[in-house]
């Protein structure tokens, strides 16, 4: 059985997560404070971290900086805090996924399963190779056949979402919560332009593969072998 620790000062929501993802078969242990996380952690050596960002003491960027140096254990951020800098922020420093409150629970438990079953194309814990797509989460830099490609920090975010979420079809909607921010107003324009632009830049990447699907009427999906 695989273990999930929770990082929530919020004792409602901690027993929330823990409740639905003991159903789902976990594992869970709860820490109410960065404190007692890192307390725990290495004695626990969890599958997978739930962590919010507004803890007493020391707070989630510090946890988080924290098992990144100790372990390649994936870490999922649940937070109300949902603005695009703090998702960028929460990328950059070693986040495998970002949750925004308020959250639909089977939803948190869907993406806890879904980065738990990625490992098949991890070559080192910030490191994803699709053939001769390179992308490095830690320095932020994608390289074709060798080649870096130069991207647009929105355009690197899009791509980074879609690379952690490989043959999974993700609806604009999505999309525009995940890398635009809650907060946006603009049309889901933005998203169809941001997609053109990154398939320009990625022209070399040959298609067999991989290469970014439009889903009619839905979304798009990065297209991997």
């Amino acid at each position: 059985m695989q273990t999930v620790l929770v990082v929530e000062d919020d004792h409602s929501i901690a027993l929330l997560l823990k409740a639905y993802l003991e159903h789902a078969g976990f594992q869970v242990l709860v820490a109410a404070d960065g404190e007692e996380a890192l307390s725990k952690f290495p004695d626990i050596n969890p599958a997978l971290v739930l962590l919010d960002l507004m803890l007493p003491g020391k707070d989630g960027w510090t946890v988080l900086d924290e098992v990144r140096r100790q372990s390649s254990c994936p870490v999922i951020i649940v937070t109300a805090r949902g603005a695009v800098e703090d998702r960028l922020q929460g990328f950059k420093q070693g986040a495998d996924d970002y949750v925004p409150k308020p959250f639909d629970p089977d939803e948190v438990v869907a993406r806890v399963e879904a980065v738990l079953r990625r490992p098949a194309h991890l070559i080192e814990p910030e490191l994803v190779r699709y053939g001769t797509l390179v992308v490095n989460f830690t320095s932020r830099v994608v390289t074709v056949k060798g080649k870096t490609i130069p991207l647009a920090p929105r355009h690197w975010e899009l791509l980074a979402f879609l690379v952690r979420h490989p043959n999974q079809v993700l609806t604009r909607d999505q999309l525009l919560d995940h890398v635009w921010g809650m907060d946006y107003d603009g049309g889901d324009r933005a998203v169809d332009v941001s997609v053109k632009r990154i398939r320009q830049s990625l022209q070399e990447w040959p298609a067999n593969e991989g290469e970014i699907v439009t889903i009619r009427g839905k979304g798009y999906l990065l297209r991997v072998l």
